[in-house]
């Protein structure tokens, strides 16, 4: 009889729930942003803002409302990852096509 394989908490999960969302990010501290001088037609290429880090000077704050509309708009997923192999908090995440 084959054994079911059961997920571990560093793989990689997908969602479109916007709550999750801005709650995983808010957890480790980021913030919702675009990168500048990408906004065409009300849509932007989207980041998520970690302070400190290397997007100061690329990246433009925008409010959860902009964020999400943009998210929905394009059609996008979440992937990310709650904890890293070794069991801390993971800060990896990326934008999917929802087709995925």
């Amino acid at each position: 009889m084959a054994k079911a394989k059961t997920k571990t908490s560093h793989e990689a999960k997908v969602t479109t729930d916007h709550e999750e969302i801005q709650n995983w990010i808010e957890e480790r501290g980021g913030s919702p942003a675009i990168v500048k001088g990408t906004e065409r037609g009300g849509s932007a290429l989207l980041r998520i803002d970690y302070p400190g880090y290397s997007g100061e000077d690329t990246l433009e704050p925008i409010t959860w409302e902009e964020f999400f509309e943009m998210f929905d708009q394009n059609k996008l997923a979440f992937l990310y990852q709650d904890k890293t192999e070794s069991g801390g908090q993971s800060r990896f995440s990326k934008f999917v096509e929802r087709d995925r």
